[in-house]
């Protein structure tokens, strides 16, 4: 019996096979007399449009990613100089408060070449000097101001205005009251001057 069940089994296999070669004829037939032929340009057209609308997709997405990537390396740079410029600035309070102290050294320094002591003056600048260079190596820079330059509301801040001493100093500067600072680039005590009328 066991000869029969496999002879039986042979028999439907070749069966199976014989039914699937014949369906796969129809099918090809099908497709050959075009019957469905109209359907599947449709098909293609969806599919070219599917297509289509991922690729649109796809370039929308590339274009908003780009356009976040760049908005984000604008906001690096914006933090870094922010950053920098703080950390330029950062010590502005203590400078500012140092700046009288730069007057009061400069009035001495006068005074001390007046009186005409050599040694005491020569230990006063010096300390003076140590003082400037350090607060120099922070990043603190005096603004020069001379005589006779041409006065600029922008860096220059005139307390008064006295008749010019000659006609070539008019709307001049003729004296500097107090010297400007600056640090880094950002002006901290504009120099006051007086001007000529």
């Amino acid at each position: 019996m066991s000869r029969k069940e496999d002879k039986i089994k042979e028999d439907n296999k070749k069966v199976k096979d014989q039914v699937e070669e014949v369906i796969d004829d129809a099918i090809e037939e099908v497709g050959e007399n075009g019957e469905n032929h109209d359907e599947q340009p449709e098909v293609k057209e969806d599919e070219l449009t599917e297509e289509e609308l991922l690729k649109e997709d796809v370039q929308k997405e590339k274009d908003k990613f780009l356009r976040l990537f760049a908005e984000f390396e604008n906001y690096k740079r914006r933090t870094s100089k922010e950053r920098l410029e703080l950390f330029k600035t950062a010590n502005q309070e203590v400078m500012t408060a140092m700046l009288p102290i730069m007057d009061d050294f400069d009035r001495a320094l006068n005074e001390l070449k007046k009186a005409g002591d050599e040694n005491l003056l020569k230990g006063i600048e010096l300390i003076h000097n140590k003082l400037k260079e350090t607060l120099k190596a922070k990043g603190l820079e005096r603004m020069e101001v001379e005589h006779g330059s041409d006065f600029d509301s922008e860096i220059h801040e005139a307390i008064t205005q006295i008749p010019a001493p000659s006609d070539d100093l008019k709307g001049k500067i003729v004296d500097v009251v107090e010297p400007g600072y600056k640090l880094g680039e950002r002006i901290i005590r504009y120099p006051k001057v007086v001007t000529g009328k």
